[in-house]
């Protein structure tokens, strides 16, 4: 499988803290790796509410796939700071790259890298992603035209 391709965080503009609970260790006292893929989540809405593309908690899109990378065991009870960008936007998917540090020593815990299909919810399939968020993502990004 291929290494995920994450920026230097000083190209990546978005950032958010979150807080791990105490119940996300497992047996071995380290975080689960299953609560990565929440701390993903919640920054992508986080990103996607910043900029205006999101109804509530309705995204306009589904993940299809994500590699992720640990790179050192994280731990639950403490805040995070949870990095994404958008690094590749099509017209009907884009990818979106994230990293997870613990601020309080500068460790990476995990990289990882994940493709977002746009989703037609009426109609229970792919669908097209909209020139409007195409646009605020771009300009956000700095991604040119797209």
């Amino acid at each position: 499988m291929e290494t995920p391709r994450i920026p230097d965080s000083r190209s990546i503009r978005f950032k958010v803290t979150l807080h791990t609970r105490w119940s996300d260790e497992d047996n071995q006292g380290v975080l689960n790796n299953a609560v990565y893929l929440t701390l993903f989540e919640e920054a992508r809405h986080r990103y996607f509410c910043d900029l205006g593309l999101l109804e509530g908690a309705m995204f306009p899109f589904v993940l299809a796939q994500t590699n992720v990378v640990f790179l050192s065991p994280g731990k639950g009870g403490v805040d995070v700071v949870v990095e994404a960008r958008t690094t590749v936007l099509g017209s009907s998917s884009f990818t979106q790259v994230y990293r997870v540090t613990d601020p309080a020593t500068g460790t990476i815990w995990c990289e990882a890298e994940a493709r977002l299909v746009a989703w037609d919810n009426e109609g229970r399939k792919k669908g097209s992603i909209s020139a409007h968020f195409r646009e605020r993502v771009a300009a956000f990004e700095a991604l040119g035209s797209v």
